[in-house]
């Protein structure tokens, strides 16, 4: 049965959050803008409630964590990306947090779990934020061959990697396109 579009736009979605992201990032200014950019370290802590669902997590390497924004800043569909400063892209085409649905995405190393608390690496993530999900990353199901990043594949990203790739160091540096 197809769905009526104005029925959909008029759906209410709610999400509760399943726990908290624990970092040392405070400011959106300082959070490195990738996780792969980084080696900071940090804590995912789940809600007792869900703990049961941890059950045989250990024995992945990698986690995709879905959260929520909650400190972003409104919606903006044209937006100038951190790694490109010159050109406004589309919101779509970009992974700031001013999205009409404020929902970050991260990949991020599984070093331990201590309970109902993970032990993670590559954090890009703002202290306090709440999780939404988190799913095993699964490199027969998620790694993809012959990749097209768009406008990113354009960038320096080696250069980036060097630096230390939070929004207000690429603001003060040169910017990564020549």
């Amino acid at each position: 049965m197809s769905r009526n579009i104005q029925d959909v736009k008029d759906m209410e979605i709610q999400y509760r959050p399943i726990g908290i992201i624990h970092s040392e990032f405070n400011e959106q200014e300082e959070t490195p803008i990738q996780g792969i950019f980084n080696e900071s370290v940090g804590r995912v802590e789940v809600f007792p409630e869900f703990a049961e669902g941890l059950a045989d997590i250990e024995a992945f390497s990698h986690l995709i964590l879905l959260y929520h924004f909650d400190r972003a800043t409104g919606c903006t569909l044209l937006q100038k990306p951190f790694l490109d400063g010159k050109k406004a892209r589309g919101i779509f085409a970009i992974r700031h947090f001013n999205r009409p649905n404020p929902i970050g995405l991260s990949i991020v190393r599984l070093l331990g779990v201590n309970g109902n608390v993970l032990e993670i690496k590559g954090v890009d993530v703002l202290n306090g934020t709440p999780l939404l999900d988190i799913k095993p990353y699964v490199h027969r199901f998620d790694h993809r061959e012959e990749v097209q990043s768009g406008w990113v594949d354009d960038q320096h990203i080696d250069d980036i990697a060097e630096w230390n790739s939070t929004p207000r160091a690429l603001r003060d540096r040169e910017r990564t396109n020549r």
